[in-house]
């Protein structure tokens, strides 16, 4: 049986998402899928956790429920006083736009567009935005805001991605394999201006990820196995991401 164990919370932190029996079923009858079997789970204020699992575990389909993108199945989804598991696609919709960052493994940026007005186009539907140049300055990239994404390196447009994600000021900002396309030396950047941003805008960051090297950068390790969580680890404190044992 799965030894199932939660770090307990700092009381210093508010909490942002309460979640409890999470489930997500795909499919019906022989094909019928439980890609989450019950979550518990709850996520703080200005905490950076990574999601560490391997592949099938439920990873994706936790961060999906958590930003909106999907819903349960059943169970409690709670982001503070919002409750995600029953909203409708209008609420969901809101809730994604305002409160909640995404960074994927393909940095999904527009050719035509430089840096600058990449970010740009958030802030124009954000009610309190980051200046795209401020934001672009958070990862380091404030020499580059006018080069288009072809005349940047992976590491640089998946730092346009962070910058885009953040422009908005979201409380959440929730990152899928976002060194999955990257080498290693490049990762390493990526990475550390993900733990700078979370730094230095208190959001709570959740970062998904099979390699367990970045567990020792995190608040807080969460371990999934078979759509459960197994256990948590909490870190006396971080490592720098520059540190890490490659």
């Amino acid at each position: 049986m799965s030894r199932v164990t939660e770090a307990a919370p700092d009381p210093g932190r508010p909490q942002v998402f309460r979640v409890r029996g999470l489930t997500k079923v795909y499919g019906s009858g022989a094909a019928e899928v439980h890609a989450l079997a019950g979550v518990d789970l709850d996520l703080q204020a200005g905490e950076l956790v990574v999601l560490l699992g391997p592949s099938g575990s439920g990873k994706t389909t936790l961060l999906n429920n958590l930003g909106g993108l999907d819903v349960p199945t059943s169970g409690e989804l709670w982001y503070r006083d919002f409750d995600l598991a029953h909203a409708d696609e209008d609420l969901l919709t809101r809730f994604r736009r305002d409160s909640v960052g995404f960074v994927f493994q393909f940095y999904n940026l527009i050719p035509s567009l430089t840096a600058r007005e990449n970010v740009a186009l958030i802030t124009e539907i954000a009610r309190d935005p980051l200046p795209a140049e401020t934001a672009l300055e958070l990862v380091n990239l404030g020499a580059r805001l006018d080069h288009f994404p072809a005349q940047l390196s992976g590491g640089e447009q998946q730092r346009v991605a962070i910058a885009r994600a953040i422009a908005k000021r979201p409380e959440v900002l929730l990152c899928d394999e976002p060194t999955g396309a990257l080498d290693v030396r490049t990762g390493i950047v990526v990475l550390d201006a993900i733990e700078h941003v979370n730094r230095q805008l208190g959001t709570l960051t959740v970062i998904i990820t099979h390699n367990a090297i970045l567990a020792d950068m995190a608040d807080r390790v969460v371990h999934l196995s078979d759509g459960r969580v197994h256990h948590t680890r909490q870190n006396a404190r971080r490592a720098p991401v520059s540190s890490l044992n490659w």
